[in-house]
């Protein structure tokens, strides 16, 4: 009987905890019979035209704002890349995916619409107060994703 490829959701941001988190997946989870999909989510335009005055910023400021945003992307999933050169995984089946929006919406609609088996993230160890007011997207995605969950801390 063939084995069905799982597809194992990694969500990386500019974090350090996001890169352990996707080297512990790669050591503990990934085998060949694995699709890695790499997640990155952008923040919406729509924070980027207004500035803390709520004026309009010009449209070239918007576009300097887009373009770095799409150079962030390329440089969190550049580095993801470098994490799985560096652990020997070259020969894994990867997808880089990159979402727009609020990190928490934006994942768990990934995890359903791409149908992963698991998504793997990192947490930055916010204590309870911090959580409280920051929100936390590993909690919220722990609560509504659509499938198991792994919280990777950081030593």
């Amino acid at each position: 009987m063939e084995k069905k490829e799982r597809k194992i959701m990694v969500a990386v941001d500019e974090s350090q905890e996001s890169m352990h988190a996707l080297s512990w997946c790669i050591t503990n989870l990934i085998s060949e019979t694995n699709k890695l999909v790499l997640l990155y989510v952008r923040p919406p335009s729509a924070f980027y035209s207004l500035d803390a005055a709520g004026y309009n910023f010009s449209s070239d400021v918007v576009d300097a704002m887009e373009k770095y945003s799409m150079h962030l992307a390329n440089s969190v999933m550049e580095r993801a890349e470098a994490v799985c050169r560096d652990l020997n995984a070259t020969n894994i089946n990867m997808e880089r995916v990159v979402g727009v929006g609020h990190a928490k919406n934006v994942i768990c609609s990934a995890v359903k619409k791409l149908e992963a088996d698991t998504l793997v993230m990192g947490t930055h160890g916010y204590g309870f107060f911090k959580r409280a007011l920051l929100g936390s997207v590993s909690d919220h995605c722990a609560k509504h994703a659509k499938c198991p969950v792994v919280i990777v801390k950081q030593p």
